[in-house]
């Protein structure tokens, strides 16, 4: 088995929307015979697209996972989404892969988005190919492509392909390394012809420029060239591969995916430049131990996504970090102290799976059917040497939308219809809103949000309306007051009699609440105190102005008088409230809101349109700056201004743009905004 791992591939086709990953990821199967021609994501016919909202959104919203042979070797490929409302769990994907295919398209080159991604790839330190796509398109420019990888990236591009022609006239590549020119035949064929005189003194300048950074990555080849002034081919290949698995030297081909133009290529810097699962650097685990990526290492897989198949139920893939897997295995679960009985083990090529007859060992991609207790995040292991995997960080949730059942009544129905999307969706999270009572779910976009309560809908026929959540407002007190809550009731009978003195005074930001019992001489007897104090707190939590939970205030209750028969906790709790309303009303009461910090990266042109656009949004820019034409601009803005940010984003910078934010801390809302807050609060009650 290890000479077989040795030339074992596992990696993941990454870049930014549009770019061309999953006709990359077709023209590659193509290629190897997994498919017999090629799909078209116009057309809803690629093989790893398959859901029905990316067959009509035409993108992928999840990865797809194929396995095939290049040359008798296996390979796993795991193509990742691109958009930003998709890509949140691209750590996991980038966790079970061993290198990375980087694609960029000849027309864009290097987008803000790519550096997202690129910025991904370099915190799981995986060796890259890179490919620039799209070299046949009207407004294709190499140059401008390859040098965007330095000017965006900060990475030093080596070129090992050079284009014959451009645009629709792209006909051909130069083999860099052996200096022979391929000519583009029908079918993703091609033939050897001549590099046409135009090119042939920049092919030269060029392959010395390349040979000198492949010298760099080894300090005798470097000695040798600076000597000698030249290399064996079997002196590049070893300093490229070294430079490759070093994260030296990031080598550059390009094609046309959707043409076929390149696959065979790209294949086979794949299999030439990116590492084997055997050279992976131990996996680390969440007490501090770790595992070597070896065959005859007890047994350990990380499961990094799970979905839902209409018809098999769960799917649970897999990558094996150590030890070699068959089907007749049963493992434990450490983070969830279970047991799994693995069953039959499958590859997945887009929605087709495939029993695997023979034991997969480090590196491979496997699926698993019907697993009970075992999530993404999860790893499964040998039972005799326990071993659970750091789980990788994701990216924040941006966006929030309350949910509610078209019909009343069904708020269960709808709950636990999104709860499902949750096992295969980890950038969603779900929650109730105690104070609105609203079922919010958050995503990373409006998109994310948009397509998960459709696929919620297709799946499990629960009819979901969405709604813009409710802003939590929190009020406040202004100044200091000392009053009386008295109440006094009597219809016949036992009466009911509740008498406190209390001090109302401001606290500074999130000190929260304080009660202080200033009783003395039992003029309020024990056992009533606790009640004026629930008093209090019910009162604060509906608030006065707006039906928002006042913060940050302190009660003293110093003073009052009980009865010996009427006197009673609910007396006393009702005393309190009252008291608690009236010194409100004398201290006066401010409606705060909750203000965000907003981080934008956007391409240089569009950073004064930003700028100005958070402005009007009652936004404080804090600062701004620029690094490889992309300018990111910090602000505090009022949460209500942004709730719907991520399109308006979109539409401002044609989609190039990206922002994170968080909650920052809360201000007081300005007069002409908190009386419209308070006017539609009231509006409903009084309709």
């Amino acid at each position: 088995m290890s000479e077989a791992l040795k030339n074992q591939r596992t990696y993941a086709l990454v870049g930014h929307s549009g770019c061309g990953k999953t006709s990359t990821a077709e023209m590659l199967l193509f290629n190897t015979g997994v498919i017999d021609r090629l799909g078209k994501i116009e057309e809803g016919t690629t093989a790893l697209d398959n859901e029905p909202e990316e067959i009509k959104r035409r993108g992928s919203i999840q990865p797809g996972f194929a396995g095939y042979k290049w040359k008798k070797n296996n390979h796993y490929l795991i193509d990742t989404p691109g958009d930003p409302n998709f890509c949140g769990d691209l750590p996991y994907s980038l966790t079970a892969s061993d290198g990375v295919i980087f694609t960029i398209d000849a027309v864009d080159g290097v987008k803000p988005l790519s550096r997202k991604v690129w910025a991904a790839v370099e915190k799981a330190e995986l060796p890259t190919v890179i490919f620039i796509n799209k070299m046949d398109r009207d407004r294709a420019d190499f140059d401008f492509s390859f040098n965007s990888l330095n000017s965006a990236l900060g990475i030093s591009p080596v070129l090992l392909q050079y284009p014959i022609g451009s645009k629709e006239n792209f006909k051909g590549i130069v083999d860099m390394l052996s200096g022979t020119a391929y000519m583009f035949e029908e079918n993703g064929k091609m033939s050897k012809g001549e590099i046409p005189d135009d090119i042939a003194e920049e092919i030269e300048i060029l392959r010395e420029t390349m040979i000198e950074n492949i010298a760099e990555s080894d300090e005798e080849l470097m000695e040798k060239y600076l000597e000698v002034g030249e290399l064996t081919p079997d002196e590049i290949t070893q300093g490229l591969s070294l430079g490759v698995k070093n994260r030296t030297i990031f080598p550059v081909c390009l094609g046309s995916a959707i043409e076929n133009k390149g696959g065979s290529f790209l294949l086979d810097m794949v299999q030439t430049y990116l590492p084997s699962p055997l050279e992976h650097p131990d996996w680390k685990s969440e007490d501090g131990s770790t595992r070597a990526s070896d065959p005859d290492a007890p047994v350990a897989c990380f499961v990094f996504k799970t979905l839902a198949d209409p018809f098999a139920g769960q799917l649970t893939l897999c990558r094996v970090l150590s030890g070699t897997v068959s089907g007749d295995l049963t493992l434990i679960n450490p983070g969830r102290e279970s047991k799994e009985r693995l069953g039959t083990i499958q590859l997945l090529n887009g929605k087709d799976q495939r029993p695997v007859k023979d034991p997969v060992g480090p590196g491979a991609i496997i699926t698993l059917a019907k697993l009970k207790e075992t999530f993404t995040g999860d790893t499964l292991c040998d039972e005799k040497s326990p071993f659970e995997m750091i789980k990788p960080n994701v990216a924040p949730q941006l966006i929030t939308f309350a949910l509610a059942p078209a019909e009343k009544g069904e708020e269960d129905k709808v709950f636990q219809a999104i709860m499902k999307l949750l096992v295969e969706d980890i950038n969603l999270t779900l929650s109730r809103d105690e104070e609105s009572g609203d079922i919010l779910l958050s995503g990373m976009g409006q998109n994310h949000i948009e397509i998960s309560v459709e696929k919620a809908r297709r799946r499990y026929k629960t009819d979901i309306i969405l709604k813009t959540p409710k802003v939590p407002y929190r009020e406040t007190i202004k100044g200091s007051a000392e009053v009386q809550g008295r109440y006094k009731k009597q219809s016949g009978g036992r009466g009911q009699f509740g008498d406190c003195w209390i001090k109302l005074e401001p606290l500074e930001k999130g000190a929260g609440y304080e009660f202080v019992n200033a009783i003395v001489g039992g003029v309020i007897p024990k056992q009533y105190i606790p009640a004026v104090d629930k008093g209090v707190q019910e009162s604060a939590a509906k608030g006065i102005l707006a039906g928002a939970p006042i913060i940050d205030f302190k009660v003293t209750l110093y003073d009052g008088t009980y009865h010996a028969v009427d006197s009673s906790e609910m007396a006393f709790k009702v005393a309190g409230s009252m008291a608690f309303k009236k010194a409100c009303e004398t201290a006066g009461i401010s409606l705060l809101e909750p203000l965000m910090n907003i981080l934008v990266e956007v391409p240089d042109e569009f950073m004064g349109d930003i700028i100005g656009d958070l402005s009007s949004r009652r936004g404080k820019v804090l600062g701004s700056g620029s690094t490889s034409g992309v300018t990111e601009v910090k602000a505090h803005v009022p949460m209500s201004e942004i709730l719907q940010y991520a399109p308006d984003l979109r539409s401002m910078t044609g989609g190039q743009g990206t922002f994170t934010m968080e909650l920052s801390h809360y201000e007081e809302c300005p007069s002409q905004i908190a009386e419209k807050i308070i006017s539609d609060r009231e509006s409903p009650a009084d309709a």
